[in-house]
């Protein structure tokens, strides 16, 4: 089964780490997708830019609202994440306890509802 695991952390924390620091925690990083991505269990990875960069379209009455920035201003922001394909929601946890974010920020980890499960596409 494929779950998302959604990386969220505070940018200010980041801004605030040394390069060296930094380095340390985008080396776990990689050793885990290292290790993932040799036995066949990683399907997708990406770190993403600072929320400041993102672009945020809603809809109301047929108006079509574009905005600068996040959907919402929270204290952890979405900063990347990790498909995986594991066997249960055991062996996803597993997997997203291995991030650093768990320590200063949070991992949220969502099954994946694939699209020709129960007629969804």
């Amino acid at each position: 089964m494929k779950y998302l695991l959604l990386i969220h952390a505070d940018e200010k924390l980041d801004e605030a780490m040394t390069e060296a620091e930094m380095g340390e925690i985008v080396g776990e990083y990689m050793k885990v997708a290292e290790e993932l991505e040799a036995d066949g269990r990683l399907v997708a990875s990406e770190r993403l830019r600072p929320a400041a960069t993102a672009t945020t379209l809603r809809e109301r009455d047929g108006e079509l609202l574009v905005t600068d920035g996040p959907f919402a201003e929270t204290k952890e922001q979405l900063g990347g994440f990790y498909i995986v394909d594991v066997a249960d929601l055991d062996a996803a946890i597993a997997v997203a306890r291995r991030f650093p974010s768990v320590r200063y920020g949070s991992v949220e980890v969502r099954p994946i509802w694939e699209m020709s499960e129960d007629g969804g596409g």
